[in-house]
């Protein structure tokens, strides 16, 4: 006989963000934010394990914890308006729409049974019964103390600073005209959010709820459960010689399992000692019948070590159920489901019952609100520490706002936003925004930091970088950037006398241009005193005032020379400056070579790509020039102009200064000061310094890198380390590496695109960083690759229209 789900549920409504049953229960929700799976160490595991037993432990006798997981499928979809995006953003939401992932929900609910509130069974469910409202559940006094309670539990679990929980209000318990609360959501497995659709729900052969066919498989017997449990165990796919990766002991009931399902995880707790009593009869009743039989002997000892370690020990004896609840419209689909469902119980030690007879009512009991309906007959005695063994501990990755992180996946391959500059110093888990990145040739170095400048880039930031080998030509020239590098036939040009339009002189500018041309007078072992000093400060001001009156001439170190050739000797005549104060033919014979005809007449006297400061994206190339005396001191003394001016010009900018391997040939020439000063002073102004290195030597065995820059790099991006197993602890120790770090680093695989972050030492986690195909080719260093994308952007008339081709071509020959 039909009957309508409004006329038998158990729930009778919701009253001061609490459900009441038909029976008087009074049922709290939490939703609760758990820790980011594969993120964890023994250490967490176990801290967590002991939050949860004394949490558990404040529950008051005839309360149950229902703990409740919902695993259902989704398919990403990018947030945000599609309009305005940049090219390769734009590529790559549309690569990863559609892609599905385990969307993952968690709810505590707690249940208070009135007092006098008898066992259900299986054969005595609220789903062949009603009854009216205890007096229990009109109290207020009593409600209030349930509360209280319910807040300890709370604040108990938020004390371990892994887990989370927020009470759930009303309105997302019940539902409302155009939203589905979790009641309805749970009885109608409804998948969407927001979904309004009404289904029947069968109890037969199997469950059968609308058009799906759904199976409960339960741990409700001591004889199916394994032998031994744990706060965790090992993940033998993460683990290597040297490490052990641990995951909870109840993971692969949770993400691990790639199917739509619920975990429902209920520990009621009963009066403790009335439980001992109860054990303490039935321990006389098989002493007595032990002598004849086995069975009844093996139970008597079972009981006697029961009742031994919670008196011993002070356990907590509680009863406990588990069950997986999967569903599917797809016969097929289905059987390979349940397999699914059978293995990951198994890769527990465990035995998968299917439930048939019992279905209807460990269903019913999940219903929220209705836990303390749950059949007894279905659960088995244990105590709190083991009963918590079996509870899921772990969520998806958390994603920040899209315009706020740079996006990589999690290691299933969900698209996530990771923040890794402005939230870990909200949070204080970082004090700056220094990065280090470290890896072998072929990790994914260039990859990774060409995504992050193009992603930082995309958010309004200036980005300088200075390469050694050309990783950044490819996003520079699709960014519309400044890319300065040097050949025979166009040698690397700049101009810093340049100062545009309406912009006057100012005194960093001059404090900048005198630094450089101390640089092109003197070697570093030469004194320099306070009259040349001043001699090059009125011989700057007077420059630029002679531009003034001059618009004719054109700013640049040529003209500069002109005028010291000729203005300003006349000057120091005039002021009777000797030769010892300041000799202006050893300075003019000195800086000849860069006037008009020298040897290096192109370096200070370009024409093109002169407006640096409000140019948000620059790569200086200086693989041709790293071993060359002149140059190369020159050119680095630019870029420092270049990003000191940035930094303190362009308020509320944020500045992004990239130094690839030419860390080394800066420290060389003498500019580990400034690494040490942008590492250090950067923060302040917005910025991020970012240094890249191949070599682990370099980390092991140099002085700038330890003191200058992992000193001061909260940020570190490491790639694939497992071939260096036998030297890891050093590179433990140089970084800081705590053996939860060691053990998530050895995990990283390159072949599956993965690098490990770890932020402030707290934070440690691994992402892959994949590519659209449109990202992948304009990041590329591969050289046949990167040759064919610039004939295909010179056969187009741009790159971005020969990246376009050159997908398109690779889609419709299957390549992609």
């Amino acid at each position: 006989m039909e009957k309508q789900l409004k006329d038998i549920l158990p729930v009778m409504g919701v009253e001061h963000d609490c459900i009441l049953s038909k029976q008087g229960d009074v049922t709290v929700v939490f939703k609760v934010s758990l820790p980011e799976l594969f993120t964890l160490s023994d250490e967490d595991y176990e801290t967590m394990h002991q939050a949860w037993v004394k949490a558990i432990r404040v529950l008051p006798a005839g309360s149950v914890l229902h703990k409740q997981d919902w695993f259902v499928s989704r398919h990403w979809q990018a947030k945000g308006e599609p309009e305005g995006s940049s090219f390769l953003k734009a590529a790559g939401d549309r690569w990863f729409s559609g892609r599905p992932y385990m969307q993952h929900d968690c709810y505590i609910l707690i249940t208070k049974k009135p007092a006098g509130r008898k066992l259900s069974s299986s054969l005595f469910s609220s789903l062949i019964r009603s009854s009216f409202v205890p007096q229990d559940t009109l109290s207020a006094q009593v409600l209030r103390a349930f509360l209280d309670l319910a807040g300890q539990f709370k604040r108990l679990l938020e004390d371990s600073r892994l887990i989370r929980l927020t009470r759930v209000p009303a309105a997302e318990l019940l539902s409302l005209p155009k939203s589905t609360g979790l009641i309805e959501r749970y009885c109608y497995l409804t998948e969407e959010e927001n979904q309004q659709l009404y289904q029947d729900i069968q109890f037969g052969d199997a469950i059968r709820i609308g058009d799906r066919q759904a199976a409960i498989y339960t741990l409700g017997d001591a004889a199916d459960l394994p032998g031994i449990c744990g706060s965790r165990i090992n993940y033998d796919t993460f683990s290597t010689d040297k490490t052990k990766f641990p995951v909870s002991f109840a993971a692969g009931l949770g993400l691990l399992l790639p199917c739509n399902h619920i975990y429902n995880q209920y520990i009621i707790v009963e009066d403790a000692q009335a439980t001992l009593k109860q054990l303490e009869k039935k321990r006389l009743r098989l002493q007595s019948l032990a002598a004849y039989s086995r069975e009844n002997a093996i139970s008597l000892s079972a009981t006697n070590d029961f009742l031994n370690e919670a008196i011993s020990q002070g356990r907590l004896p509680v009863k406990a159920h588990f069950n997986v609840m999967v569903w599917s419209d797809d016969s097929e689909k289905f059987k390979d489901i349940r397999n699914q469902v059978a293995s990951a119980l198994a890769g527990m030690d465990a035995a998968a019952k299917p439930e048939t007879a019992g279905a209807a009512q460990i269903w019913w009991a999940g219903i929220p609100g209705n836990a303390a309906d749950f059949p007894v007959n279905d659960t088995f005695d244990t105590f709190a520490e083991q009963a918590c063994c079996f509870l899921n501990l772990e969520s998806n990755y958390k994603s920040a706002a899209p315009d706020e992180g740079i996006r990589f996946c999690d290691r299933s391959g969900t698209p996530v936003y990771a923040d890794l500059f402005d939230a870990p110093r909200r949070e204080g888990i970082a004090s700056n925004m220094g990065m280090l990145v470290c890896g072998t040739s072929g990790g994914g170095k260039s990859m990774t930091v060409n995504h992050i400048l193009r992603s930082l880039y995309d958010q309004g930031a200036h980005c300088v970088t200075v390469d050694i080998g050309g990783s950044y030509l490819g996003l520079c020239e699709l960014v519309g950037g400044f890319y300065f590098t040097y050949t025979e036939d166009n040698p690397i040009r700049f101009n810093p006398f340049f100062i545009k339009k309406g912009e006057m002189l100012d005194t960093e500018k001059k404090e900048s241009l005198k630094a450089l041309l101390i640089a092109l007078w003197k070697q570093e072992n030469e004194s320099f005193n306070r009259s040349e000093y001043v001699a090059l400060s009125n011989a700057i001001q007077g420059y630029y005032q002679h531009l003034t009156h001059n618009t004719d001439v054109f700013p640049s170190f040529n003209s500069f020379y002109e005028y010291l050739e000729t203005h300003y000797l006349e000057v120091l005549k005039g002021h009777k400056v000797k030769d010892r104060d300041f000799d202006a033919d050893n300075f003019l014979y000195v800086l000849r070579p860069y006037y008009q005809g020298g040897e290096f007449d192109y370096l200070l006297n370009g024409r093109e790509n002169l407006d640096l400061l409000d140019q948000p994206f620059i790569v200086i190339e200086l693989d041709n020039i790293k071993d060359h005396p002149i140059l190369f001191p020159v050119v680095t003394l630019i870029i420092m102009e270049l990003f000191i001016s940035k930094m303190r010009k362009l308020k509320g900018v944020r500045k992004v200064l990239t130094i690839d391997e030419a860390w080394k040939a800066i420290a060389k020439s003498g500019m580990a000061e400034f690494l040490k000063y942008a590492f250090k002073t950067i923060r302040k102004f917005n910025g991020i310094p970012i240094v890249i290195t191949q070599e682990l030597e370099d980390l092991i065995s140099s002085p700038i890198i330890k003191d200058a820059i992992i000193n001061n790099a909260d940020i570190k991006v490491l790639m694939d380390m497992r071939k260096f197993q036998g030297k890891i602890e050093k590179l433990q120790d140089v970084l800081g590496l705590s053996e939860k770090g060691k053990t998530i680093l050895l995990s990283v695989n390159k072949d599956n695109r993965e690098i490990f972050i770890d932020i402030g030492g707290q934070q440690m986690k691994v992402y892959k960083n994949e590519l659209c195909p449109e990202e992948y080719y304009a990041f590329t260093t591969e050289g046949k690759e990167r040759v064919k994308v610039m004939e295909y952007a010179a056969q187009y008339g741009s790159v971005q229209a020969g990246i376009t081709a050159l997908v398109k071509e690779k889609q419709e020959g299957g390549s992609i």
